[in-house]
């Protein structure tokens, strides 16, 4: 498909797209960021290595069915706006809930979720529509 320093330069850049979408996933409650931006950074890593190796490559690479993936997505989304319902809040007020015995370390919350779920089902639809354009 392409020569053998733009698939090792690739296999390298992809690594490093990954960590910064997961960088950008984790940032985005309060800076720039978020499940959109992180996906779409996904999204250019999964495209560069289908450019690359092929789309076959990339499907045996992923874990899951871009067409689960987005499922899963707008479960998460929707799942983490019932929550708030289920305490009393209106849909998608943000909630978080302390992680561990002490209530003074890490904490979860729904917008967490929320960003988890839109990532999921925007990296899903950039997988299904790149890896079907590659097909064809």
């Amino acid at each position: 498909m392409g020569s053998h320093i733009l698939r090792v330069a690739t296999r390298l850049l992809v690594g490093l797209i990954l960590v910064f979408s997961v960088y950008l996933l984790f940032r985005g409650h309060n800076a720039p960021g978020g499940g959109f931006a992180a996906a779409l950074v996904a999204g250019t890593g999964f495209s560069l290595f289908a450019i690359t190796e092929g789309p076959q490559a990339v499907r045996q690479a992923l874990f899951i069915d871009p067409l689960v993936c987005m499922a899963w997505g707008l479960l998460l989304t929707i799942t983490s706006g019932v929550v708030a319902t289920l305490a009393g809040h209106p849909f998608l007020t943000g909630l978080w809930w302390p992680v561990g015995s002490s209530g003074s370390g890490p904490v979860l919350g729904s917008p967490m979720l929320f960003d988890i779920g839109v990532f999921l089902v925007v990296l899903g639809a950039i997988l299904t529509l790149m890896l079907h354009l590659e097909e064809s």
